[in-house]
């Protein structure tokens, strides 16, 4: 995108909600633009009427108006900076909503693709930047730029050959403010980047504190901590300077300027073709002037690092997913369950030469119990993922009771579908809610029922407040069998027809997994379940199994037929035996 799209975007789309406050700033602009004016008109009169004529009539009335002038200045001013920090904010509010929104609505793949540190700081360092340009940029080019026009009409007003002298200034600033404007952007960009990089590293660093503890890693730790911090350091040294670059430039400029004017109204004023008041209030106009001219230099710059933040949030916003919601398409009809892979093959985004799956054809029977195993990396997790389209696949089709997946209503798939997955998820919350989160609207005694089944009953009520009890982030709190029943008893409680068993026993010891196992058998009953066990003694009874390697379905078949036809499934079992 360039500038005038994405300019045209965020006006289109956020700014022209506010179109009527800031015609509001913009009043309060013309109010302080006026005043200050008036502040450098008033030296005329003041210096003529008052010094030199002494007239006592003016004495009061003069330095009244111009505590009017200032008071209204200020005020005005106040005003109008309040209005646009309120539109910023109402912005910001709104890019950082519409962001998490797609965050939350993006595919899981899109999410995966790049670090969430990285996203933290398009959400935080960038939308910061687009604030800025907003709260300070667009007004400075209200205030300054009418403060500026107003002066320079005192100016012309007073004497037009000085003022064709003082205009010099802004063309020369114009060209400043340019070239500064095009570094800052990539400055901005570069020091994004760098805030992208600490927050991915933050976000590592507290996700495996316990491994660094272990390994004894803490000065390596150190060591690229202070890298990360020192490289955007630099970075915002470096805004902070393209910034700042103006000011000795613009002090130059000023410098020789009034060196210039005070040299030919000095001989203007020698030669009776320039009155003293004449000079002093187009000098003061002049001073005045240097301010409006010195922000809008940096206005450029403010826009500049805004727009740049810009083009990288637009497409955060507009991410396109794969997997549609067919909001408008049939719900599931489940009779038996049957779900049938039809050639599927699968790649992720980021490695399409990489098929993960590859020309897989298999049917898990409704109703029954179908197991994966296979060496990690075998794509049997890939798979499972499939089912409630969490990934689409490449090529081929998914049907459960031979309705292609992609043509249903997404929501109606994922209400008949519960995952126990090896990573369980939880929130920062209670026992309570983290149940809860899978039946918004469940009562208390469907979740201390779904707790109950799920063997996490006692434990629960061992916690300081039992159902109450906060369990920290990602249920740090919890042991890893303790939150892998929790995420048993969510399946409980959403009462799904189809059960996807991801390692759902393997953070489990000898005696909780035979408890939890019986739970499993009444939680899966008549339903079509599909499970990953490395431990071969959980899917002894499955219907069916599916020996996976590398992405191919190697050999299929009840228990004791694999292990008289396959020698990769018998191996699997006897080193498990062994054990």
């Amino acid at each position: 995108m360039n500038k005038k799209e994405i300019i045209k975007r965020l006006y289109n789309d956020y700014i022209n909600k506010f179109v009527f406050k800031i015609l509001l700033a913009a009043i309060f602009s013309i109010l302080v633009a006026a005043s200050t004016s008036a502040t450098a008109w008033l030296l005329d009169p003041a210096i003529e009427k008052i010094f030199l004529n002494k007239d006592k009539t003016l004495i009061f009335l003069i330095p009244l108006a111009i505590i009017i002038a200032f008071s209204t200045k200020g005020i005005a001013l106040y005003k109008a900076r309040i209005v646009m920090i309120q539109i910023s904010e109402e912005v910001k509010k709104m890019l950082q909503i519409d962001m998490l929104k797609s965050f939350i609505n993006a595919d899981t793949q899109i999410i995966e693709n790049k670090h969430t540190g990285k996203y933290i700081s398009n959400l935080n360092f960038d939308v910061a930047q687009i604030t800025r340009m907003l709260a300070e940029a667009f007004l400075s080019i209200f205030k300054d730029g009418l403060t500026l026009l107003g002066l320079l009409s005192v100016m012309f007003f007073q004497n037009w050959k000085l003022s064709l002298i003082a205009i010099i200034m802004i063309p020369l600033a114009t060209i400043t403010a340019r070239k500064l404007g095009k570094r800052m952007g990539k400055v901005a960009t570069e020091a994004q980047e760098k805030s992208g990089d600490l927050n991915r590293y933050l976000i590592d660093l507290f996700k495996n504190h316990k491994i660094i503890k272990i390994f004894q890693r803490e000065n390596f730790e150190n060591e690229r901590s202070e890298k990360y911090v020192n490289d955007l350091k630099e970075k915002s040294i470096k805004i902070a300077s393209v910034y700042l670059r103006s000011t000795p430039i613009m002090e130059v400029l000023t410098g020789f300027m009034i060196a210039l004017l005070i040299f030919y109204s000095g001989k203007l004023i020698i030669n009776g073709e320039l009155n003293i008041n004449n000079f002093f209030s187009f000098l003061a106009a002049m001073m005045l002037a240097y301010q409006p001219v010195k922000s809008l230099t940096k206005v450029n710059i403010s826009i500049g690092q805004g727009l740049s933040a810009a083009k990288r949030i637009i497409p955060i916003i507009d991410i396109k997913n794969e997997i549609n919601l067919n909001e408008k398409d049939n719900n599931l009809q489940l009779t038996q369950g049957t779900i049938t892979f039809e050639n599927v093959v699968f790649s992720y985004y980021s490695n399409f030469q990489n098929e993960v799956l590859k020309n897989i054809s298999i049917k898990l029977n409704g109703g029954k119990m179908t197991a994966l195993v296979g060496h990690s990396g075998s794509g049997k997790s890939t798979l499972l993922n499939m089912i409630p389209r969490i990934y689409n696949p490449t090529n081929g089709s998914i049907k459960i009771d031979n309705q292609d997946l992609t043509k249903i209503n997404l929501s109606s798939l994922r209400k008949e579908i519960s995952i126990v997955d090896q990573n369980t998820t939880l929130f920062d919350d209670t026992v309570f809610n983290n149940i809860k989160y899978a039946k918004p609207d469940a009562s208390k005694d469907e979740i201390f029922k779904a707790a109950k089944l799920s063997m996490s009953e006692e434990f629960i009520n061992n916690l300081e407040d039992g159902f109450e009890t906060k369990i920290g982030e990602n249920g740090v709190k919890l042991s890893g069998g303790e939150k892998q029943r929790l995420s048993i008893a969510r399946a409980f409680l959403k009462k799904s027809k189809i059960i996807l068993l991801d390692e759902a026993t393997s953070s489990l010891d000898s005696t909780t997994e035979e408890k939890i196992q019986k739970a499993i058998n009444e939680l899966t009953y008549n339903k079509t379940t599909i499970v990953i066990a490395h431990r071969l003694s959980t899917i002894l009874n499955s219907d069916k199994i599916y020996l996976m390697d590398k992405g191919k379905i190697l050999d299929s078949g009840k228990h004791d037929e694999l292990l008289l036809k396959s020698d990769i499934y018998k191996n699997f079992y006897e080193k498990q035996i062994q054990k």
